[in-house]
């Protein structure tokens, strides 16, 4: 009886948190003036909403700049990241323990604090209106820095004095030794860095003016908003639905090593 009382429960959260996602997507393609209903199930199927979405943006563009910054920002950080992390974790030098607790604390301030100054060193460089400008500041990422540091201090000592011994240098230490041996937590650090790079608006809204070099959250936040869906919902709710599709997909393909990196990394080090 607990056990059915449980799974009871279980599926009943379940329902209630899927449902938005279920209703969003049958939104899009069911006609506009049954969005409202309460049912899940359209009465006629319609992919009108997402030719919409088609003809009044350059959506494809907008996914292609998306997928262009996210993978270069998450490229950026697994190489430089973990750099840093191994060097917190591994080498000896005076301040280490100093620059850890730096990072622990910068996790704790907004990114709006410091927004404004970023900005102005993107004006500087003349990097507004350009790619550099959303890639670069994001190449330093405290949790993924943090991530990488515990999940290194799990590897045995002795390796590494094996390898410093057959003539390894550092750099070769890390990318031949440590990442094969660090994959659920460079696919964590993956999905989590592509994720929030995906999602990202209001960095994007700042330094990018040109619609051809706009991200997708930033053209679907301007679309929905700025008057071209013409208030319909399954326009917007089409668009919308593109947005999450690359996220709910990589998240699926990599979730067990997600969830093998994240218990594991919480019990070591």
């Amino acid at each position: 009886m607990k056990k059915l009382i449980l799974y009871a429960m279980l599926i009943f959260w379940t329902i209630i948190f899927i449902y938005p996602f279920i209703w969003m997507i049958s939104a899009t393609l069911r006609p506009e003036a049954e969005i409202g209903e309460f049912n899940p199930i359209p009465s006629t199927v319609s992919l009108k909403s997402y030719f919409n979405v088609f003809e009044k943006i350059p959506i494809l563009r907008a996914l292609v700049n998306s997928l262009i910054v996210s993978c270069s920002v998450t490229a950026g950080v697994l190489v430089f990241c973990s750099m840093i992390g191994f060097a917190l974790s591994r080498l000896q030098f005076r301040g280490r323990d100093t620059i850890f607790m730096i990072l622990l604390f910068t996790m704790v301030l907004p990114f709006q604090i410091t927004l404004i100054p970023t900005y102005i060193l993107m004006v500087k460089f003349g990097w507004t209106d350009s790619y550099l400008a959303l890639i670069v500041p994001y190449f330093i990422n405290s949790f993924a820095i943090i991530l990488f540091r515990q999940y290194f201090k799990s590897v045995p000592g002795d390796l590494i004095d094996a390898a410093r011994i057959d003539g390894c240098s550092e750099f070769r230490i890390l990318f031949g030794i440590f990442w094969p041996l660090s994959i659920p937590a460079i696919i964590t650090v993956g999905i989590v860095t592509f994720m929030t790079n995906w999602n990202e608006v209001l960095w994007p809204m700042i330094v990018i003016r040109k619609w051809e070099l706009m991200t997708m959250p930033q053209m679907v936040a301007i679309f929905a908003t700025g008057g071209k869906a013409e208030g319909q919902l399954g326009t917007q709710l089409a668009a919308a639905t593109l947005l999450a599709l690359p996220i709910v997909v990589s998240y699926i393909i990599f979730q067990r090593y997600f969830i093998e990196s994240m218990a594991n990394t919480g019990l070591k080090g």
